[in-house]
Order: C-alpha cells, then sequence, then structure tokens
C-alpha cells in the first residue's frame, strides 16, 4: 500500500479542487491549475516538503486526526447542540421546502441562499461573503460584500472553482467571512478551522450546497458545443428555469465570441448526473450528501409535488442555532415562503444521491483497495453491502464516468463524443433498469 501523501492524492484523482492544501505550502510556488482531464489540481514538486500538513487539510486524507476524522465528528465540533440527529441528514435542528419571494426569480431554484446572503450582510453577522461569482466571461471564488447587487451571486456554477485565494488573503481580510460551497469544500475549512481556531470567529457560517459531484471543465465545453457554439464561449448559465415547465426542465446557454447567445434544453443532452459524465473520481469516496458540517443546507427540491412548478423551491436544513433563527425570522416577515416538512421528505428528495453515494461506496472503496489505492477515511455507519446487480450498474457507471474524461480528452468534438460513449450509455441504462427491476421485486418479497 502506497504510503498517502498530498501527491497520492493527486495521482489517485482524489483531489477535488478545493485548495486548502496551498495554504498549508510554506513554498509559496503552488498554485491551483487545470489538468489534462479538467480540474483544478495543486502544483506540486515530487517532493512537497509541507505534505503532511497539506494532507492534514484534504477532505479526502486517509488517516484523518481522531477529532476531525469525519463528517459527523466536524459537526460535533462546530455547529454546538442541534435538536435532531437522523443517520442520512446528520445533525440538524428543522427541515423545510419551499422559496424566497423576493430571490427565487433571479435564483436557479428557491433562491434561499440568496436570502441568507442578504441577512447575513444586512444584520452585520458577516462583513464579507467568498462565493462563486462572474469573472472575466467566467467564474471564480471571490469576496463579495455589495448588498445593492447580491442577485449577481444567485446563480449555480457547474466549472472547477478554488478556495485557494481566500486562505492566502484571510489574514489581511478586514471583518468576517460567510462561505458558500459544497461538501468537500466545507470540510476542508471546517479542518483549517480546526488547525487555526482564530478562523472560527473569522469564517463564522457556512452555507452548503448540495451537490450531484464535481464536473470537469470538460462538461461545460461539451454542453457549449451541442448548444451550437464552435469556438471559445462565455457567460454561460447552467440553470435557465421556465415557469411553465417542469423545474427539472431548465436550459443551458451561452454567448460565443461573436455575441450570440446560445440555448439548450437540457433535456437533449440526457442524464448527465446519474450517468457519471465527466464526474470527479474523488466525488464516489464521498459519503456527505446533504453538506452536513454546513450551518444551513440548501439544495432542489426533487420531488414529484414540486416538479410542475418551474419556478423551483430549495430543501433547507438548518443545523445551527443563527441559521434556525434566519430562517424562522423569514417565514415570520414573510420573506420566506417555505413549511416545515419529514425529515423523510428531504432524504426521498435527494435518494438516487444517497443510494449511489453513501450505500454503494463500501463496494467501491473494495475495487480501490485491490488495486492498491488509497482511499478516504470513511464513516463506518453508512458502509453497507449492495446486491450483485447492483455491483455491476456501478462498475459500469465508473467505466462510463473515466471514459467520458478520456474521450474527451482525446477529441473535443461533441460529435465524436456522442458516438464514442453511446453503446457505454446504453449498457449503462439498461443494467440500471435490470437492477431496479430486481429490487422491485426483492423489496416485495
Amino acid at each position: 500500500m502506497t504510503k498517502p501523501s498530498i501527491n497520492t492524492i493527486i495521482e489517485q484523482q482524489l483531489c477535488t479542487g478545493c485548495g486548502a492544501c496551498v495554504s498549508e505550502s510554506k513554498s509559496q510556488t503552488v498554485k491551483m491549475e487545470l489538468n489534462k482531464s479538467g480540474f483544478l489540481i495543486p502544483s506540486l514538486s515530487e517532493n512537497e516538503q509541507d505534505s503532511v500538513n497539506m494532507l492534514r487539510v484534504c477532505p479526502f486524507n486517509p488517516n484523518p486526526e481522531e477529532s476531525v476524522a469525519d463528517e459527523d465528528k466536524i459537526a460535533q465540533n462546530f455547529l454546538g447542540k442541534t435538536k435532531h440527529f437522523d443517520t442520512k441528514i446528520g445533525y440538524y435542528n428543522e427541515t423545510y421546502i419551499g422559496y424566497s419571494v423576493n430571490h427565487r426569480i433571479s435564483s436557479s431554484s428557491g433562491g434561499i441562499a440568496t436570502f441568507i446572503f442578504e441577512k447575513l450582510l444586512r444584520e452585520g453577522y458577516v462583513d464579507h461573503l467568498f462565493v462563486v461569482r462572474d469573472v472575466n466571461g467566467s467564474y471564480e471564488y471571490q469576496l463579495f460584500s455589495d448588498l445593492e447587487n447580491i442577485t449577481q451571486i444567485s446563480k449555480t456554477r457547474y466549472y472547477p472553482v478554488t478556495l485557494e485565494n481566500l486562505f492566502g488573503q484571510i489574514d489581511l481580510i478586514q471583518g468576517k467571512v460567510a462561505i458558500s460551497g459544497v461538501a468537500c469544500f466545507l470540510k476542508a475549512v471546517r479542518l483549517k478551522q480546526h488547525y487555526y481556531p482564530g478562523l472560527r470567529d473569522k469564517i463564522p457560517f457556512l452555507v452548503g450546497i448540495i451537490c450531484g459531484g464535481t464536473k470537469s471543465s470538460f462538461f461545460t465545453d461539451y454542453l457549449a458545443q451541442r448548444s451550437g457554439i464552435k469556438g471559445k464561449y462565455r457567460n454561460q448559465e447552467y440553470r435557465i428555469k421556465d415557469k411553465n415547465n417542469l423545474s427539472s426542465d431548465y436550459s443551458f446557454s451561452a454567448f460565443d465570441e461573436d455575441d450570440n447567445n446560445h440555448v439548450m434544453r437540457m433535456r437533449e443532452v440526457g442524464d448527465m448526473w446519474g450517468t457519471g459524465l465527466f464526474k470527479s473520481n474523488a466525488c464516489d469516496f464521498c459519503s456527505d450528501v446533504l453538506t452536513e458540517v454546513a450551518d444551513i443546507s440548501l439544495g432542489d427540491a426533487w420531488l414529484d409535488e414540486y416538479r410542475q412548478d418551474g419556478l423551483g423551491n430549495s430543501v433547507v436544513i438548518t443545523r445551527s442555532t443563527k441559521a434556525d433563527l434566519l430562517i424562522k425570522t423569514g417565514i415570520e416577515s414573510g420573506e420566506l415562503n417555505l413549511k416545515i416538512v419529514p425529515k423523510e421528505a428531504i432524504i426521498k428528495s435527494q435518494l438516487p444521491s444517497f443510494t449511489h453515494r453513501q450505500d454503494a461506496i463500501k463496494f467501491r472503496i473494495w475495487l480501490s483497495k485491490i488495486n492498491n489505492n488509497i482511499v478516504p477515511h470513511i464513516r463506518e455507519r453508512v458502509l453497507q453491502n449492495i446486491s450483485l446487480p447492483y455491483k455491476i450498474v456501478q462498475l459500469q457507471r465508473r467505466r462510463t464516468r473515466s471514459k467520458s474524461l478520456k474521450i474527451w480528452e482525446q477529441n473535443k468534438d461533441a460529435e465524436i463524443f456522442k458516438q464514442e460513449m453511446k453503446s457505454d450509455l446504453e449498457l449503462l441504462k439498461n443494467l440500471t433498469k435490470i437492477y431496479h427491476k430486481f429490487r422491485k421485486v426483492f423489496l416485495s418479497l
């Protein structure tokens, strides 16, 4: 077994580009760069001197310190006393579904994140937000504190970004900072706060964005070509809603070099999430479906009773006292149209993600270990056995994910990609159908 190091994390494709490790290197030469597969990774020398410190803040560390070994322990350390604990949801106070009255139209889903950001700034709880926003036609994490233009940060972005710059400048920032991010990014923030306790006060609030998997830059390249753009593109939008259609029937758009806007229904490219296309390998070793270490967790309400509402609804999980107070105050003032829902509704809204990311993770760990690869530390309680039909689905999904990156790297042509991936996607679809039939019969016995 290879001795774990930050180099090993990168070599075995367990890096999602959070960038927390960069600030742990004293060489000041490490930078986050796009690799050949379209993912942001740190550019390291072969014998990085600060590898141990860099590894300790990595969310995919195979040998973490016991007190912050997993999401359960991190949540206990940072969220304070919560009302509830659930093996799927984690530690939490309350669960809701609904939307922000003022921010729903300009947001990808229900606009709850924008509402939270606005309240945090307006009430002086923080002085800045560190969020993903438009920068020169693409997207990067940036400091933001402009209340008048809060809607500029209200869209979902599926492009590689990194927290690298935050930890490089955090000591120079005047005031407190709230951060939004996906599960692995926020886990890295919590690890930084653990090793540097002063960051607890400096970063008092985390907004968790429920994630279906980190995508390569190839994902956007592919969508841009499928929308009709032949060359460079800019200002891509991933979740254009239509109030007259289902919430899941949204569009992608981007501008070409001649300032022409190209728009495409996402249904034209098929399932880009359940197939694992262009997804990071590391995401298959993350068991945190609902951003369990955040103060508040937000995602889409993928439930039948909400699909007819094309403007979108959000699932909301409050985990800290401050988060729950912000939500309850918003409901009382009429700014939020939210209702308390049973925890089962939240779980059901993300059920495919739970089935893949938690139920099957033990099998994927086994696959990795038989290839003599390292695996991140995973909570024992999420590990379980799966049926043979689902193991076969997992094998094909792993193949499809990996092949999608290789095919695009070699050709960068949407038509060639479609033809090269057709048989694998069809096989995955059929194997998944067989598994669902097997599961239905098995559960009925």
